[in-house]
């Protein structure tokens, strides 16, 4: 349980996490204040590190057998479902690849009915070619979702050394709609915080985060990393962007 300025006594804001990975987006949301109830992961180096860091999280293997008979309930689902569909560094088979996984995270969603969906993916999802995006979103709307426009943010955007765009696709449950008009400051007086974030979460044309900073040398991978470390570095989310996310919608909410 926490407590809010209100001084109302609220039950913790849950999540559920597909692909977790070694818990990037887990640890970005739960630095923005939200609770971790289970993970879904189907890599061996993967969960030794999901192991180690939420010992005490429900872990399950394959996304393809899970869903409302044994995933608890919660607020959010997250997920950096397959990039490698749709990556330049692939083949870019795309739907027809065999690791295009996005209508199991569909299903899971429609199963479970979250207030929140946070997913993510490479830049090369939003190509023009087939349209897989539209396709995401066009489906989240589809099982009562309103779906707000998908942020392309770079790593450099939250200090990182390198530039990683990631394409992230974020959705409400159309019982307390995100739909409206952005959040306006007064004249005159600075917008605050929470309502900056908010307002990433509101409908308008669709927004990338602009490169802040110049990107360095270096992407704070070290040379001497081991293969299963190397992946696992490579598939994940960048922490701080998601916790930038994460506040948005307990701003939101």
């Amino acid at each position: 349980m926490v407590e809010r300025d209100t001084g109302v006594t609220l039950p913790p804001f849950t999540f559920g996490s597909l692909f977790a990975g070694i818990g990037g987006f887990d640890l970005g949301l739960e630095r923005a204040g939200m609770e971790c109830k289970w993970q879904v992961e189907i890599d061996d180096f993967c969960n030794r590190v999901l192991e180690k860091h939420w010992p005490h999280v429900k872990r399950y293997r394959d996304v393809r057998e899970v869903g409302k008979h044994n995933l608890e309930p919660v607020d959010l689902i997250c997920g950096g479902f397959p990039c490698q569909p749709f990556s330049v560094a692939g083949e870019r088979k795309r739907t027809s690849d065999d690791r295009h996984l996005w209508p199991e995270v569909r299903r899971v969603v429609q199963e479970l009915h979250p207030r929140w969906f946070a997913g993510e993916n490479v830049p090369g999802i939003d190509d023009g070619y087939e349209m897989v995006l539209d396709e995401v979103c066009a489906d989240l709307e589809a099982i009562g979702y309103a779906v707000a426009p998908p942020l392309e943010i770079p790593a450099c955007a939250v200090d990182g050394d390198h530039l990683r765009f990631r394409v992230f696709i974020i959705a409400n449950s159309k019982r307390d709609s995100i739909q409206g008009g952005a959040i306006d400051a007064e004249e005159g007086k600075e917008k605050p915080r929470k309502e900056q974030l908010a307002g990433l979460l509101l409908p308008a044309s669709r927004a990338s985060v602009s490169i802040a900073r110049t990107y360095r040398d270096g992407h704070g991978v070290q040379s001497r990393m081991d293969a299963h470390r190397n992946k696992a570095l490579g598939n994940a989310v960048v922490p701080q962007v998601v916790e930038m996310i994460g506040r948005a919608i307990m701003a939101a909410k």
